[in-house]
């Protein structure tokens, strides 16, 4: 069980979701959605269905972002997106003022820690391509645990840190992000930047919605 630490800080560990909060890669999605179904001739989902469903694991997803195709197409579908995906995976970049964010953060002794829909070799991936696996002391994705809402990744990290819940803040772009962090009693604050409009957002529960990367670091360092 973790074990409780002395601290005069208010966190100890700070959990990122990926896609929409580090790394700029909605659009991205979007379209490689939109194409898989173009491939197999379905019917495609409008952007915002699309983009709704960014964050949950790819079968999640893909369920919920084309509910009207039979359940035996799904692989088909999948495998068309991941071929799309892969295809532009080394395009995708890191929002601007993330890595020094990252980087002061892990400086200044915070634990980091990754909550992400993505598939294991999916952020192996991007964090070897990126150059910032060194930044985080633990990750979770969607094919490892429960997928979000499941409050399982941050129980998971919890455990694995020694950081009681209480004292972890998640951050996302999704209002999946935020009810795992509900779930798993965990503070929370999204940023209205990634895949989720802010009044999406405003649905679920979290101390403060931010606009951009500037406002995220200015809001950490006033309440961590």
């Amino acid at each position: 069980m973790p074990q409780e630490q002395k601290s005069d800080r208010r966190y100890d560990l700070i959990v990122w979701d990926w896609d929409g909060t580090i790394m700029d890669s909605t659009p991205t999605i979007v379209h490689c959605i939109q194409q898989a179904c173009r491939d197999l001739g379905f019917k495609e989902p409008d952007d915002a269905l699309a983009s709704s469903v960014i964050g949950l694991g790819i079968q999640d997803s893909l369920r919920r972002a084309v509910p009207w195709i039979e359940p035996v197409n799904f692989p088909k579908l999948t495998d068309r997106f991941r071929f799309h995906y892969l295809a532009k995976d080394h395009e995708l970049d890191l929002f601007v003022g993330i890595r020094e964010l990252l980087e002061n953060l892990r400086a200044d002794k915070y634990l980091l820690g990754v909550a992400t829909g993505k598939s294991r070799v999916g952020l192996d991936r991007s964090l070897k391509h990126h150059q910032i696996g060194h930044l985080f002391h633990e990750t979770r994705t969607a094919d490892e645990s429960f997928s979000k809402p499941h409050p399982g990744m941050l129980l998971e990290l919890s455990d694995v840190t020694q950081v009681p819940t209480r004292r972890m803040l998640m951050i996302g772009d999704t209002t999946h992000d935020l009810d795992m962090a509900s779930n798993a009693g965990v503070d929370a604050v999204a940023v209205t930047y990634g895949a989720h409009p802010s009044d999406t957002l405003k649905t679920s529960q979290s101390l403060a919605h931010v606009d951009d990367v500037p406002q995220l670091a200015q809001w950490l360092k006033e309440n961590l």
